[in-house]
C-alpha cells in the first residue's frame, strides 16, 4: 500500500489508470472507498489519485490535536502532486473534499487545471453563520469520542466507511472539518479556471450554496443530479461518471479561462 509520509503522518493513497492527473478528495467521516464507482470510468482517461485525510480511513490518526487542520490537508494534497510528478492536476472532491478542493486553489491557483465541487459549500461569510456551522462540527467530535466508530451513520459515503480510530475523526471535526475565517467564500470571484458544480436534487442543505457558487464562479458548470442524496456519487453513478466526463472532456479543449461551453444549469 502506498503512504506518504508528512510531518510524521502517514497519509494513504492509490493511483489508478494513466493521463492527466485527478485528485478527488473524500468528505468527512468517509474514505477513498467512496469514490469505487468511479474508478473505473475515470481513470481510462485520467491518473486517479484517491487519499484518505488525515485522521480518516487508512492514513494515520496522531493524538495531537495540532496535526489536524485546514492547512495541513492542503498541504497533504500538494505533496500528494508532487509524489505523482504532477504540476497542475483536476482538483476535485465531494463535502468537506470539496472544501478543500476550493482551499488548493485559494492557495495554489497555478496547480489546478479545473475543479470539480460535488455535494459541497464555500464556507460563511458570516461570523453567526460559521460559529453555527463549527458547533456542528464540535458535535460531531463529541459524538465520536462517547460513541466510538458505533457512531458512524448518515448519508452512504460515511455508513459504509472503515476507520482505525474515533479519536482520529473526533481530533478532524475538530481541526479539519472547522472553519475559521471567510478567506475560501471570499476567494470564489478569482477562479479562473473550468469549473463543475455538481450536487444531487435531494441533498437540501447544498443546493443554494452550489446556486452561489454557480453565481459567483465564472463561467462555471452546474449539474443537478436528479434521484440523488448528499452521496450523488454513490446514488446515481452512471449519471454522475457521464457527468464529470463530459466536463472533463469539454474542459480539456476549452480557451476560455473561466470555463467550458455551456455555462447554466443542467438537470440530468
Amino acid at each position: 500500500m502506498p503512504y506518504l509520509k508528512q510531518n510524521g503522518v502517514k497519509i494513504y493513497y492509490e493511483v489508478h489508470g494513466t493521463g492527466p492527473v485527478l485528485l478527488l478528495s473524500h468528505g468527512f467521516a468517509a474514505t477513498s472507498q467512496m469514490w469505487q464507482p468511479q474508478i473505473e470510468a475515470l481513470s481510462r482517461s485520467h491518473t486517479l489519485i484517491l487519499w484518505d485525510m488525515r485522521g480518516h480511513g487508512q492514513s494515520d490518526s496522531p493524538d495531537a490535536p495540532g496535526l489536524y487542520s485546514e492547512a495541513l490537508c492542503i498541504d497533504d494534497m500538494q505533496a500528494l502532486l508532487d509524489t505523482a510528478g504532477a504540476d497542475q492536476a483536476i482538483i476535485g472532491g465531494l463535502s468537506l473534499g470539496g472544501y478543500l478542493s476550493l482551499g488548493f486553489y485559494r492557495c495554489h491557483p497555478e496547480r489546478c487545471r479545473a475543479l470539480l465541487l460535488f455535494d459541497t459549500g464555500p464556507g460563511y461569510r458570516s461570523d453567526t453563520a460559521r460559529s453555527g456551522w463549527n458547533r456542528f462540527a464540535e458535535r460531531q467530535a463529541e459524538k465520536y469520542l462517547k460513541r466510538g466508530l458505533a457512531a458512524l451513520s448518515g448519508s452512504d459515503e460515511v455508513s459504509q466507511a472503515q476507520h482505525q480510530s474515533a479519536n482520529g475523526l473526533a481530533l478532524a471535526a475538530r481541526g479539519i472539518l472547522t472553519q475559521q475565517t471567510a478567506q475560501v467564500i471570499d476567494s470564489l470571484p478569482a477562479i479562473e479556471v473550468p469549473t463543475l458544480l455538481l450536487v444531487g436534487a435531494q441533498d437540501e442543505p447544498y443546493l443554494a450554496a452550489t446556486e452561489y457558487m454557480h453565481r459567483k464562479i465564472s463561467g462555471s458548470q452546474k449539474v443537478i443530479l436528479e434521484n440523488a442524496g448528499h452521496a450523488s456519487n454513490l446514488h446515481q453513478p452512471d449519471a454522475f461518471n457521464r457527468a464529470v466526463l463530459t466536463f472533463l472532456e469539454s474542459a480539456a479543449s476549452s480557451t476560455r479561462p473561466g470555463g467550458p461551453g455551456e455555462t447554466g444549469t443542467r438537470r440530468v
